[in-house]
């Protein structure tokens, strides 16, 4: 048989076609004579060939899951069927897992921040070793969550004396711009050496 077709026409592209609203299969049991196990395998011919799933919207690709150009799984998405996205990629050597469109950033302040004692002061952090996705607006000194979600922050601050070595260096990182996060505060109360302390 070359060519099966149900509810639709199969042809040379498509030698195997069918339009249906669900499709069912089962393991032959071991009072059948099976086993009562079922894999569905598909095989490639390379590593470089492509072996996947196409997930379509009115005939508009918008996810691939598979193995394409390589042994790596991936899962891929589309807003428009040409432009592409890796969410999700597994090493098949060694199970590690990356995601490439992981919002991260790792930002920085190039200048000395003036603090006065006793008041809070937002540290300006102006560069970025990493912004991953664009997530740090360096220009106004925030993160934007790009997706509601739970997301990790850290921080390092570095004390410089300005005039007074008595002074203490206490932090905290908050939420739009007045919301303490709970558990973000921190203080060092010992004593302080200038370029050497942090918090």
């Amino acid at each position: 048989m070359a060519l099966l077709g149900l509810g639709t026409t199969a042809d040379a592209s498509n030698p195997f076609s069918a339009k249906l609203n669900a499709a069912f299969w089962t393991a032959k049991t071991i009072a059948e004579g099976g086993t009562g196990d079922l894999f569905y395998t598909m095989n490639k011919e390379t590593a470089a060939d492509d072996l996947g799933l196409t997930l379509q919207t009115g005939y508009v690709t918008k996810a691939l899951v598979g193995l394409f150009g390589s042994d790596r799984f991936r899962l891929v998405v589309s807003a428009d069927g040409s432009a592409f996205f890796d969410g999700l990629i597994v090493d098949n050597a060694t199970g590690i897992v990356d995601q490439p469109r992981l919002p991260r950033f790792k930002g920085y302040t190039n200048y000395d921040n003036y603090v006065a004692v006793d008041t809070w002061t937002k540290i300006g952090i102006n560069n970025t070793d990493t912004n991953d996705q664009g997530v740090f607006d360096a220009a106004n000194n925030h993160f934007v969550a790009p997706v509601a979600g739970t997301y990790l922050f850290g921080a390092t601050l570095l004390y410089k004396v300005n005039s007074s070595t008595n002074a203490r260096m206490r932090g905290r990182l908050v939420l739009n711009g007045s919301t303490e996060i709970r558990g973000s505060r921190g203080e060092v109360s010992g004593a302080h050496a200038s370029e050497a302390t942090a918090l």
